[in-house]
């Protein structure tokens, strides 16, 4: 049964998370799980375990070192909270096997935070990656010759990483 003071529980550990994750406070993000794992289900990957998600974060903020969130909705249900967002960055590092496009995203996201009892025990998290990979690629100038190599090597890339 989910009472007040389990919900206020869990908004506070799912908070307290996201602001961790901005200010890329990585020991505490991972405090949040007894065991971190993330599902991002628009890439298919599952990132299981401290190392895995050390390595998602590092990936992650070596693509888009700015990124950062804006709240829209938290919602809570029998075993989840469930955030609606935006997430915002810039994309300065290579994304996969996008290249760095210097260009800025925002795409709206769900997170599910998925709790058995009080403990978070995955983070579960949906957007359409194409939405992003437009916004990426869409930044750059196509008229300008020297864009033209950076503009193959995106598609390129982001086709093997839709694949």
């Amino acid at each position: 049964m989910l009472t007040d003071t389990l919900r206020a529980t869990r908004e506070k550990i799912v908070l307290d998370h996201f602001r961790d994750e901005v200010a890329q406070q990585w020991d505490d993000v991972l405090s949040t799980f007894p065991h971190p794992r993330y599902e991002v289900i628009a890439t298919g990957v599952v990132h299981d375990g401290n190392a895995a998600v050390r390595g998602y974060y590092a990936d992650t903020r070596t693509a888009f070192p700015d990124q950062h969130h804006e709240m829209i909705q938290l919602r809570h249900s029998d075993d989840a909270v469930i955030c609606e967002f935006y997430l915002l960055g810039t994309h300065l590092g290579p994304f996969g096997s996008v290249p760095a496009t210097g260009s800025r995203f925002k795409v709206r996201m769900t997170a599910y935070f998925i709790f058995e009892d009080d403990v978070l025990v995955c983070e579960r998290i949906y957007f359409d990656v194409l939405t992003m990979l437009k916004q990426l690629i869409g930044g750059l100038d196509f008229k300008k010759p020297k864009n033209w190599l950076l503009v193959i090597k995106a598609l390129l890339g982001a086709r093997k990483e839709l694949k």
